[in-house]
């Protein structure tokens, strides 16, 4: 019975993912006050019956798969990079981009038989797309900018995230390919849907409505 005192706690992404989640909870009637003066705490009140962890993208899943968070708040490229043992539970329709293939503009990027090198932060979503072709490619992890390994001859291309297509246009690069569609979802531990299924489900109905 100890379970059901205990606040949900809730691993949110920090920065942009983050405002707009504890947004979505005011609308639904919580205080967040705690979020707002947060200063350095990592953990924070919402309400009397959540909990919220701020933490980086990668590290929501983990806590998540790992049962120490009920909840999380992720983008979908994180969750696709990473995958792992967890319940995606809804689309909460912010932080929309797109992951493209892109390259310099007006070459043909199939064109000829070599292999292809691609450079890319998610080599896991880069390497499904390709095997779905069929095709063998090279693939380059870059951490910093993406857009300087096409322009440094590094890469034939590369696997990012696309916002509006502004930095790609500015650095003489075109989008060639719409991978997938990304927005932040809502995940949770299998455990904690089990042990605390009318908590996360009252919680994920106001959130459907408040969308």
């Amino acid at each position: 019975m100890n379970n059901e005192k205990k606040p949900l706690r809730i691993a949110l992404t920090k920065g942009r993912l983050e405002k707009d989640t504890v947004g979505l909870l005011e609308k639904i009637g919580y205080d967040c006050t705690a979020v707002h003066e947060k200063g350095r705490k990592l953990i924070l009140p919402v309400g009397d019956t959540i909990e919220v962890v701020l933490a980086k993208a990668a590290d929501v899943i983990t806590y998540v798969e790992n049962g120490v968070c009920d909840m999380g708040v992720v983008g979908k490229d994180t969750i696709m990079e990473m995958s792992g043992k967890f319940f995606e539970l809804v689309d909460l329709g912010f932080g929309r981009c797109r992951f493209a293939l892109a390259g310099k503009k007006g070459e043909d990027f199939y064109s000829g038989y070599d292999v292809k090198t691609i450079a890319t932060k998610y080599p896991n979503v880069a390497r499904g797309y390709f095997e779905k072709k069929n095709m063998d490619v090279e693939i380059v992890k870059i951490e910093g900018s993406v857009e300087l390994a096409p322009l440094l001859g590094l890469s034939d291309a590369i696997v990012d995230i696309v916002e509006t297509g502004t930095t790609l246009k500015e650095n003489g690069l075109e989008v060639y390919e719409d991978i997938a569609p990304i927005s932040a979802r809502m995940i949770a531990n299998m455990v904690s849907l089990k042990l605390r299924k009318q908590e996360i489900e009252e919680l994920i109905a106001a959130i459907e409505k408040n969308i």
